[in-house]
């Protein structure tokens, strides 16, 4: 999608006449959009969903930008789209239906529980150390809520098998502890007793996780698994990381689980920003309402 950048940006300053500072922002935030569709698997414009520039900004979101820079890159986005339109590489602007201040609050799709079981038997009893590793990462994506940045870095000194617990590094070098729960513990402690013995040939890499090299994964390399993983459950959706972060936290607060632990689990910072996952099914809120309200 380079070719089609490169005339946008000739378009904007010779055709629309924006100014240099507007097209440099322009550029910048449409690199990282590509950047981004490229991780997805997402090679040509007419691929692009919605849910790909929902997942766009909220990864935006979660690096930390502001609220105000989230609007631009939004801007940004639909204004490179409307161009693809006029051009007709594409026939419909999934970014127009993207309105209100309120967008960058909103969550990319999430899987569902049926979906995430399909997800996690896709490797599940292979004899294969590169599948058996890519089972345990899934599961404990799911399991813990994980960042892929923190799932990557996690170090054998931070695994507590006998407690069920991990102590993950996260954004500003914080540490918490998340617990994993059984079935990634036991696929947790299946990897470090088998396959990973086969990966880490000298025994000294300190990542839990490794390479066909002994190396440690890289993001790009995670994206791709999971997403590989998705293709092969039968899952139309643009699966990657994050999502399962949003899964665990969706199916945990739905379950009922206090928004407070959420957030301790997730790593947040703010209450404010675990909020985004007040999305409970209004099926859910009739329910706690019939239970509690006295006149309901």
């Amino acid at each position: 999608m380079e070719h089609w950048l490169d005339n946008f940006i000739s378009h904007g300053m010779l055709e629309r006449g924006f100014a240099n500072n507007t097209m440099r922002a322009y550029l910048h935030d449409l690199r990282e959009l590509l950047a981004f569709l490229q991780q997805a698997g997402r090679r040509e414009p007419g691929a692009v969903t919605r849910d790909d520039i929902l997942g766009f900004l909220e990864e935006s979101r979660q690096r930390g930008l502001e609220t105000t820079s989230l609007a631009r890159r939004l801007v940004a986005v639909k204004v490179f789209f409307r161009f693809l339109v006029q051009t007709y590489v594409v026939k419909t602007n999934v970014a127009d239906a993207l309105e209100g201040p309120r967008l960058w609050k909103m969550l990319p799709d999430f899987l569902g529980i049926a979906e995430v079981e399909r997800l996690l038997k896709v490797h599940a009893d292979s004899a294969d150390p590169l599948e058996q590793r890519n089972q345990c990462i899934l599961e404990l994506f799911y399991a813990t809520g994980m960042r892929v940045s923190e799932l990557a870095s996690l170090r054998m000194g931070g695994v507590n098998l006998e407690q069920g617990v991990l102590r993950v590094v996260g954004k500003g070098s914080k540490e918490r502890m998340v617990p994993m729960g059984r079935p990634a513990q036991k696929a947790l402690e299946g990897y470090l007793h088998g396959a990973r013995l086969k990966l880490d040939k000298d025994g000294t890499a300190p990542q839990v996780f490794l390479s066909r090299t002994g190396r440690i994964l890289t993001r790009e390399r995670l994206w791709k698994m999971v997403k590989d993983a998705a293709l092969a459950a039968g899952i139309t959706k643009a699966v990657y990381p994050h999502m399962l972060r949003h899964s665990f936290a969706s199916h945990l607060l739905a379950g009922g689980a206090d928004l407070r632990v959420i957030q301790e689990l997730l790593g947040h910072a703010s209450i404010s920003t675990t909020q985004i996952y007040t999305h409970v099914e209004a099926g859910r809120l009739g329910e706690v309402h019939r239970k509690f309200h006295p006149r309901a």
